[in-house]
């Protein structure tokens, strides 16, 4: 046994990896979590009413075209086929995402095919821009102003709370223009959805006897002097009780009903106008395909402000403006035993995939630095 006490804060995926890894090596971890249970927001509960198998804090869909994340979580728990397939609705109109050769053909009324599609968008994109900064200049360039303002203008106003104009071209380059009929949501080579939910991958991880969990426990930053070394997964400005501000977060609402039948057909249905106030509605029961139910799940969702006592969800960074986030930097690596880890440690958009890398590697640097005694950074690559 290794007597360097560890303490990781949260027990997401973030935590749970990298707890399990130093675990495994003899070290002794204690693991806090604020909520009543494991897996952050990717946890998953059956639906005391219907059994259906609902994501308590929104939809989490595994995609990656990252090998040994895919086997790594496969060793973990089963995970089964699922193709995300979102639809969206606009204008009373209901079409595909991402923008595909059938969306473009509904849209403008056509028949085009995949070539004469290409040599339209073109014509109606603003050619102007050359190298698009904003999110809504990546869109103008690319699918032109009225595909941007009926699947996306409206849409993003919503969901962050911010003018297109004023937020980076990165998050809208995530997002494909397709010139065939492909409506899969995503291009990754291995997609999926864990049969008995994302809970059982952090509980293998956590059930270890060097971890300790302690649930419904408040990580201050003075406990820290109990410990040898500190993992934050929660909000970075949260560390440091936002003395120098709060960073911007967006928070998620949900409004859960339950139907009968099937109440939308399909797992997730956006709104992309701007005044329908919910971005758009998840049925779960779609989610796992390979049951049957008779009754359904959904969840209104709608994107705010995050405030104190709020769950964040999203950070936001502008496309310029983010002085307050360099200087949390700042104070977080002047820390000489604490680092930051996960989407709202490090204040980065991550998807589940990444977030697991950088798990891995954040837990191999780890390992090989307090083998050697040499200092953990407060930010791993």
């Amino acid at each position: 046994m290794n007597h360097t006490k560890i303490v990781l804060v949260g027990a997401g995926l973030s935590c749970a990896i990298i707890g399990n890894k130093l675990a495994q090596a003899g070290y002794k971890v204690t693991v806090f979590e604020s909520r009543n249970h494991i897996a952050g927001n990717c946890y998953t509960e059956r639906d005391s009413q219907t059994d259906v198998l609902v994501h308590t804090y929104g939809p989490h869909i595994f995609h990656t075209d990252d090998k040994e994340v895919w086997d790594f979580v496969n060793d973990l728990t089963e995970f089964k086929p699922y193709t995300n397939r979102v639809k969206t609705t606009s204008q009373g109109a209901v079409y595909s995402l991402p923008i595909n050769l059938h969306t473009i053909n509904q849209f403008f009324g056509k028949s085009f095919t995949p070539n004469e599609a290409q040599d339209f968008i073109e014509s109606v994109a603003d050619s102007s821009i050359k190298e698009p900064q904003t999110f809504e200049e990546q869109a103008m360039r690319f699918i032109g102003k009225d595909l941007y303002e009926a699947f996306f203008k409206g849409y993003t106003l919503k969901q962050w709370g911010i003018h297109p104009s004023n937020l980076p071209a990165s998050i809208l380059k995530r997002l494909p223009v397709r010139f065939n009929y492909d409506d899969n949501y995503f291009a990754h080579k291995y997609q999926g959805m864990p049969a008995n939910g994302y809970n059982e991958i952090v509980e293998k991880l956590l059930d270890h006897e060097n971890i300790e969990v302690i649930l419904n426990k408040e990580f201050k930053r003075d406990m820290a002097d109990n410990f040898d070394h500190v993992f934050f997964s929660g909000p970075l400005d949260s560390y440091f009780d936002y003395e120098l501000g709060r960073l911007r977060y967006r928070t998620l609402d949900f409004v859960k009903e339950i139907h009968q039948g099937d109440y939308q057909g399909t797992a997730v249905m956006n709104y992309g106008d701007e005044n329908v106030p919910y971005t758009r509605i998840t049925e779960h029961k779609h989610f796992s395909p390979w049951e049957e139910h008779d009754n359904s799940v959904v969840y209104k969702e709608y994107s705010r402000q995050c405030e104190d006592g709020d769950i964040p969800y999203y950070p936001v960074k502008f496309n310029s403006g983010n002085e307050l986030f360099e200087k949390y930097v700042q104070l977080a690596n002047a820390q000489n035993k604490v680092s930051f880890v996960g989407r709202l440690g490090t204040y980065q958009y991550l998807d589940m995939d990444v977030t697991i890398r950088k798990a891995l590697n954040a837990a191999e640097h780890a390992l090989k630095a307090l083998s050697a005694g040499l200092p953990l950074p407060a930010f791993f690559e």
